[in-house]
């Protein structure tokens, strides 16, 4: 499913996390809808694989917690087109673990990760996106961050902080024309299927709609944010849940 009723055609658009899921199904979006888009993640068999169908995408492997691999991106995104007008913030990780169980590792890698990519890849566009007085940032956040989850301490703490850092983000940029959105989604990625069967399961009965949302789900919801259409839309959480958050 990669059909838009929003056309981006002449921008760039850099989405993280972007070999599987919500970050692959994002770039899809995005590049049917006439975008130059850039896949970033770790792994770059991965990534080549992601953009294998994709004409004229860019792959960029990276690391997401280090700013020096960060800033790399961006510089080439702007060597590459001149210009960024999207940035989605997808990357993630998962060590969940009950409360107890966590080690120091487990705690900053997850906070690293879910948490620190965001600023980094913030900061590092927000000057691009100041000197073209436009710029569109969606983050992904999650249930947990407002709600907690038991086993997902380290998870639900970094998701909190996206929040807060949206919040912040928004009021900050909002004077140059730069909006700062999040989505919650509740969707079948691999942080779902890597569920036991039984947390699934009952995740699922709290969800209205008594499924999880497909990837390509979630991607009209990032589209809608950073159309031209969302210009006075900054600072909101949009849960893309079927229901759960209610």
């Amino acid at each position: 499913m990669s059909t838009t009723t929003h056309d981006f055609t002449g921008r760039t658009v850099i989405v993280t996390g972007a070999g599987r899921g919500i970050g692959l199904a994002t770039a899809r979006y995005f590049h049917a809808a006439g975008a130059v888009v850039w896949l970033v993640g770790r792994d770059a068999e991965a990534l080549k694989q992601a953009a294998s169908d994709l004409d004229g995408a860019r792959i960029a492997p990276a690391d997401v917690t280090r700013t020096a691999d960060v800033e790399r991106v961006v510089q080439d995104a702007m060597a590459d087109t001149g210009r960024i007008d999207v940035l989605v913030n997808n990357a993630g990780i998962l060590r969940d673990k009950m409360l107890w169980k966590l080690t120091d590792t487990d705690w900053d890698e997850v906070q690293s990760v879910h948490l620190g990519a965001v600023f980094r890849f913030i900061r590092a566009c927000v000057p691009h996106f100041r000197e073209q007085g436009h710029g569109r940032i969606v983050n992904v956040t999650s249930y947990a961050g407002l709600h907690g989850n038991i086993g997902q301490a380290a998870y639900s703490a970094a998701k909190a902080g996206v929040i807060g850092l949206t919040s912040t983000a928004a009021k900050e940029l909002a004077r140059f024309g730069i909006t700062v959105n999040a989505i919650s989604p509740v969707a079948e990625t691999r942080m779902i299927t890597e569920l036991p069967e039984a947390a699934s399961a009952q995740l699922r009965t709290l969800i209205p709609a008594g499924r999880f949302a497909a990837p390509e789900e979630v991607c009209a919801a990032v589209g809608f944010l950073a159309s031209d259409e969302a210009h006075y839309v900054t600072g909101t959480v949009l849960p893309v849940d079927g229901g759960m958050s209610i």
